[in-house]
């Protein structure tokens, strides 16, 4: 039975890597026309036909993460469907791999699956994703959203301040920086302006630089007075570290797990709305989760019985199966945003619904045929 696992295990994990393969290459060559546009355009040069197939290598891991689920479907369908029609099934049935015992060595094989799917999107990517957007700010411009960058809020004892930031540097510095503090009433107490700033190291605050700061002082019940700083440098200490300001400026879904916990947790904590980043992290959660599914919902291919062709007509049944799954999966995550549904079971309900279709076509194909 040892070597019959290890020929499933052959047979799948290569024909996963080549339809992986396949959709990588594709999808570099549509990142490629994409990126060229942006060659030499209105930047004296300063981005090549280099720094653009830089930034497609390094988006990459984030196709991968992506991908994953779909390819681990087609890959194992075009595997559990050719040994069915070469028989070679049915011979390893005969020789012991009953349906419990194929179940079993198809969910082994689904959670490898499951471990290089999390390492890959909480590891790899959100790495090569950073570096290619710094590659691209540096020939290009600085990260920004819009015209209004990215808002954070926090509190602090009896203040709490509303944060701006403008733009990110290539370089990972934060550009055009406002402050506004607020005491216990809700008053504003001071206004801070600095045109750039640096987060200090071990987390320590934020080092801004070129800071113009206006403090409203409150003398009496009728009078009032402003008193302006004007410093090269100023410590300010906060909480909001480099990968929350990240996150406002950037995609959710390319951050860390625990990257994404530790900003809901923020919000939470600052009366923000969480709803989208809590949907994100729990898609985090549940994606890896899917290539067990996908395993699952393959094995009852290996039980149809046909002697020639059809094969073609199986994998593109998984072809769809994998688009309308990772199809469900974005509009079940926009639904669940916008209707307020709770965010885990907005995440899980995609692999919910395939696990019952998986586990269905198991008990009707398998073990009743």
């Amino acid at each position: 039975m040892k070597v019959l696992r290890g020929f499933i295990y052959r047979e799948a994990v290569s024909a996963v890597a080549y339809v992986t393969v396949g959709f990588l290459a594709l999808f570099f060559f549509f990142d490629l026309i994409d990126e060229l546009r942006w060659v030499d355009r209105g930047n004296g040069g300063g981005y090549t036909i280099t720094h653009a197939l830089l930034f497609v290598v390094l988006s990459i891991p984030s196709h991968l993460y992506e991908l994953l689920p779909i390819t681990v479907l087609i890959g194992t369908i075009f595997v559990m469907a050719r040994l069915a029609q070469s028989s070679e099934f049915t011979i390893m049935r005969t020789s012991g791999l009953g349906p419990w015992r194929a179940l079993r060595t198809l969910l082994v094989l689904g959670g490898a699956f499951v471990l290089f799917t999390f390492a890959v999107g909480d590891y790899v990517a959100p790495i090569a994703d950073r570096a290619a957007q710094l590659v691209k700010a540096r020939y290009l411009g600085r990260l920004t959203t819009g015209a209004t960058g990215a808002w954070l809020r926090e509190r602090q004892e009896d203040h709490s301040f509303a944060v701006n930031v403008r733009a990110l540097s290539p370089e990972g510095n934060m550009l055009d920086i406002r402050i506004f503090e607020f005491d216990a009433e809700g008053r504003l107490a001071s206004q801070t302006r600095a045109a750039s700033g640096q987060f200090a190291p071990g987390g320590d605050g934020w080092e801004l630089a070129q800071v113009d700061q206006s403090r409203f002082l409150q003398r009496g019940a009728n009078e009032a007075h402003v008193e302006r700083i004007n410093a090269p440098k100023l410590q300010w200490p906060t909480r909001i570290s480099s990968e929350m300001v990240s996150a406002s400026l950037l995609k959710p879904d390319r951050m860390a797990t625990i990257d994404l916990f530790q900003y809901v947790r923020h919000l939470e904590a600052n009366g923000q709305s969480a709803q989208k980043y809590e949907i994100e992290f729990w898609r985090k959660v549940f994606y890896p989760l899917s290539c067990l599914v996908m395993v699952v919902l393959a094995l009852p291919f290996a039980y149809l019985h046909f002697r020639s062709g059809g094969i073609a007509g199986y994998v593109f049944g998984g072809v769809m199966a994998g688009i309308s799954f990772f199809l469900l999966n974005n509009v079940f995550g926009y639904a669940g945003n916008l209707q307020n549904w709770s965010p885990w079971l907005t995440a899980a309900a995609p692999g919910l619904i395939y696990s019952l279709l998986s586990l269905a076509a198991f008990g009707w194909l398998v073990l009743r045929r």
